[in-house]
């Protein structure tokens, strides 16, 4: 609206001028170049006196130029003015809101790279209001970022500084998603190298660096080309299971959701049993499975199945009742 504005203004003040130049080489018979001289000198107002005696004619035109002119330049310039202020203000106020932002940030997840998967995997955490902010060093998806109104540094993420900035050490975990899998092995190395604890999701382009970025540090890595394939692989073999997990856990149409909870010591259900423990009847939770801090995964868990504290429960059930059993895993 504003540059509509200037646009108006600059349109009708080289009107003015061109007016003013004609109207002195019609009526006082000046050189074109003279007649835009006297034009200038009269819109500017810098005090200059007339180049040649003016006629009656004269001193009306160069009177339509003081009131019009001057009104339209000053105008201009106000709009323009108002145009860099604005601009340099609205930037100035973002970085530092952003910056205000990335300092609050703690137990987020920091993305490096906003590619196909990393805007995919942007969209998911941002769904699930989990806080996360994004690394970016290509300037055309920085539009982009301020457009979905995510948290993001532009740079280079393979940096200690950048990720530093980012808040690694307060970070929950980093995910890895830039394009090639060279650079997902430095970033990880990079990170494991700064805070060796760090959870690190690394996606590999070629399955055969796989291996690379797991000695690298990395804590998972995902090829998506291979589970894409292995997953139209499921929807041919079984593609009613595909649906109802696509649907109870993806589009949420069901209203069910698959999630982990950590067990802490201070938790009433510390050495209980799953029996004993009443998940299932307080809650309508059904649980999967449970990670010990062993690592052992034991799926399906009888009702003897005893809970520890930091073991991890893999559960299904309404996004309610997942709430509410969280609350009694604290």
């Amino acid at each position: 609206m504003e540059f509509v504005k200037l646009r108006i203004s600059v349109f009708l003040l080289f009107g003015i001028i061109a007016f003013g130049t004609i109207g002195y080489t019609t009526i006082e018979h000046m050189t074109v170049f003279d007649s835009f001289y006297m034009t200038l000198i009269t819109i500017s107002t810098v005090g200059f006196g007339e180049i040649t005696p003016l006629s009656q004619a004269g001193r009306i035109v160069t009177i339509f130029i003081i009131v019009s002119g001057i009104s339209l330049l000053t105008y201009t310039l106000g709009q323009i003015a108002k145009i860099f202020i604005e601009g340099e203000l609205g930037r100035l106020l973002g970085r530092r809101k952003l910056g205000k932002q990335i300092s609050e940030l703690t137990g987020h997840f920091i993305v490096c790279g906003f590619g196909r998967i990393g805007e995919v995997l942007c969209k998911e955490l941002a769904d699930e209001k989990i806080p996360f902010l994004v690394i970016e060093k290509q300037g055309e998806k920085i539009e982009l970022l301020e457009k979905m109104q995510y948290i993001y540094l532009v740079g280079d993420a393979t940096e200690d500084d950048m990720l530093l900035q980012a808040g690694l050490m307060k970070a929950k975990g980093l995910a890895t998603a830039v394009s090639t899998d060279a650079d997902n092995v430095f970033i990880t190395l990079t990170a494991k190298g700064l805070r060796p604890d760090i959870f690190v999701l690394s996606r590999a382009a070629d399955l055969q660096n796989e291996s690379k970025l797991l000695r690298a540090g990395a804590s998972r890595v995902v090829c998506p080309y291979n589970m894409g394939g292995t997953r139209m692989a499921q929807m041919l073999k079984k593609p009613t299971v595909v649906d109802f997990l696509d649907t109870a856990m993806m589009s949420g149409d069901l209203g069910l959701k698959l999630e982990e909870a950590v067990v802490l010591q201070s938790s009433s259900l510390v050495g209980r049993t799953i029996l004993t423990s009443n998940l299932r009847r307080d809650f309508g939770v059904i649980i999967v499975a449970i990670k010990k801090a062993s690592s052992e995964m034991i799926f399906n868990p009888g009702p003897e199945a005893i809970i520890d504290a930091n073991d991890v429960i893999i559960a299904i059930g309404k996004q309610e009742d997942m709430r509410r059993m969280r609350q009694v895993l604290v």
